[in-house]
């Protein structure tokens, strides 16, 4: 078993169908053939079921993928890391981020790509937790979090980096619209809007309700903030976000005083499996996010 074995193996597996898997690698479609019949002759178990409609894992091959992940990210990030030693960042840099890319992951990713151009960068979007996962499985080099919403992996580390309070968004000439600001309670009776479930604000807004004895009325959900704050500013019902969401809407803004909720943002990342290219990036992205109030971990 060799390294263009699990290459091709992965690419059959996350393609479904040898042609493709074929032109992903760059090679002919017989030679992925050959290589995933002689790693089924080594391992003395079929990896694949084929048919007319393509090919799926067997249950001898579900076992072995995640087996062939690990061990290319690990040559990847030995080459990466030997790379280091000579002074040459190159390779991959896989970053995640919770929510949209703002300014100052904007800057930072800028600033990388000018200091490191043989880099690739991939960039993918997802909500806390399934990033969480993929931090702590060596999946990505780091991410861009909610803090303190869902637990952290044993493997995982953060750092905040950014503190912002949460505001109640409402529509202009909603019965809130006019108040300064309010106590999480009375919005007990009121219905509300937001992320969907495995997202940091949505996790924020269920457990500070819960502190508070009730269960949040929800009416409906999205994955974007910002469709929140316009499904708020067309009444649908109130919402809890950012201060910096609304600061282009037209909406009302309503401090929340009992209990001031915020909306902290960490880097997360796995010490045992991060790339040089996201330790680089790690350095440059506490030039750009402000530091943690207390210069801490977080937990």
């Amino acid at each position: 078993m060799d390294l263009g074995q699990l290459s091709y193996f992965v690419a059959v597996a996350e393609e479904r169908q040898f042609t493709r898997a074929a032109s992903r690698v760059s090679v002919a479609q017989p030679a992925v053939s050959a290589q995933i019949r002689r790693l089924e002759r080594e391992l003395g178990e079929r990896l694949f079921h084929r048919d007319r409609r393509g090919v799926r894992l067997t249950r001898a091959g579900e076992a072995l993928l995640p087996h062939a992940r690990a061990a290319l990210a690990a040559a990847e990030r030995g080459r990466d890391t030997i790379a280091a030693l000579r002074g040459l960042l190159h390779g991959r840099l896989r970053i995640g981020v919770a929510g949209p890319v703002d300014r100052r992951l904007a800057e930072t990713l800028g600033d990388f790509h000018r200091t490191h151009p043989a880099i690739e960068i991939v960039l993918s979007n997802e909500h806390n937790e399934p990033l969480l996962g993929a931090v702590a499985d060596g999946d990505i080099d780091a991410a861009v979090i909610g803090a303190g919403a869902h637990p952290l992996p044993p493997a995982v580390r953060a750092r905040v980096v950014a503190v912002e309070p949460l505001v109640l968004a409402a529509r202009r000439g909603h019965p809130l619209s006019d108040r300064k600001t309010i106590a999480l309670r009375d919005l007990r009776e009121h219905p509300i809007i937001t992320l969907t479930r495995g997202s940091g604000l949505r996790a924020v807004l269920e457990n500070a309700c819960r502190d508070a004895g009730f269960a949040p009325r929800i009416i409906a959900e999205t994955d974007e903030l910002s469709s929140l704050v316009e499904l708020a500013a067309e009444g649908l019902g109130v919402a809890i976000v950012p201060r910096s969401a609304v600061d282009q809407a037209d909406v009302a803004a309503v401090r929340i005083t009992r209990p001031r909720l915020h909306r902290r943002t960490a880097l997360a990342w796995n010490q045992a499996t991060i790339s040089p290219a996201g330790r680089a990036f790690l350095t440059l992205a506490d030039a750009h996010f402000s530091a943690a109030p207390d210069g801490s971990d977080a937990t």
